[in-house]
């Protein structure tokens, strides 16, 4: 993608994204976004450009990671209820609930009959959202195995970029066949008319970018008059003659 069409693309929908979350903040209106997708697919360098553009005093960015030994004691959706965003807001998530049938059924963290049981349990939840009237957003980035490897293999040349290598990295890239088969499975399973998955071809970052945020203008823009309000005639008059 040329860099100067990207620039231009990415600048106008960032414009767009920020009056849709005005317009959702004004209309008490709420909002989820959930990454998944293969390690350096791009979920992070995405994240950071929609967060760059938005209010964040009505934006939350949770990065899930392992549980916490209070968090395995619960219900294992309870962490995720408790991120869950308040009218007006916007939720993302950098990897989710689905966790629990992709690494946890991958690595051996979740039984057979926990993560089978986990498909019924996502639906659920999601459905109790957008029966309450979240817009919900769910992008899986997908690449090749090929572009993983070189994208790690940068890393590793960047100085400022090797804090992200971990050796889970290298171990998931030989576990790829069984993430494929996790991943195909939970597109496959849970995609809802209200909460479907959008695949998303992340090779190229700039134009997985840009498909990124129309998937979510789209969803958040439904229904919603994201023009600005106009002030009240006395603002208007006030500030006119002051």
């Amino acid at each position: 993608m040329d860099r100067a069409d990207y620039k231009r693309d990415l600048k106008d929908r960032q414009e767009r994204l920020n009056l849709v979350q005005q317009a959702m903040l004004r209309q008490n209106e709420r909002g989820i976004v959930v990454f998944e997708g293969w390690d350096a697919a791009g979920k992070g360098s995405t994240i950071r450009r929609i967060a760059w553009c938005l209010d964040p005093r009505t934006l939350h960015v949770w990065s899930i990671s392992a549980p916490t030994d209070a968090e395995i004691n619960g219900h294992w959706l309870k962490r995720f209820w408790t991120r869950i965003p308040s009218r007006g807001e916007i939720g993302i998530f950098d990897r989710s609930w689905y966790g629990r049938v992709l690494v946890e059924r991958v690595e051996g963290f979740a039984s057979e009959a926990e993560w089978r049981r986990a498909y019924r349990e996502i639906n659920e939840f999601e459905w109790s959202l957008a029966e309450e009237g979240y817009r919900i957003v769910k992008i899986f980035m997908d690449i090749s195995p090929e572009t993983q490897l070189h994208r790690l293999k940068s890393r590793l040349e960047t100085p400022t970029k090797r804090w992200k290598l971990t050796e889970e990295d290298i171990r998931n890239r030989s576990r790829w066949d069984a993430y494929k088969i996790a991943y195909n499975e939970m597109i496959e399973t849970c995609s809802p008319e209200h909460a479907p998955w959008h695949v998303i071809d992340a090779n190229s970052k700039q134009e997985a970018r840009i498909a990124c945020f129309d998937q979510i203008i789209s969803r958040f823009s439904q229904g919603l008059d994201i023009e600005p309000p106009d002030v009240s005639p006395m603002i208007r008059t006030y500030l006119k003659n002051a």
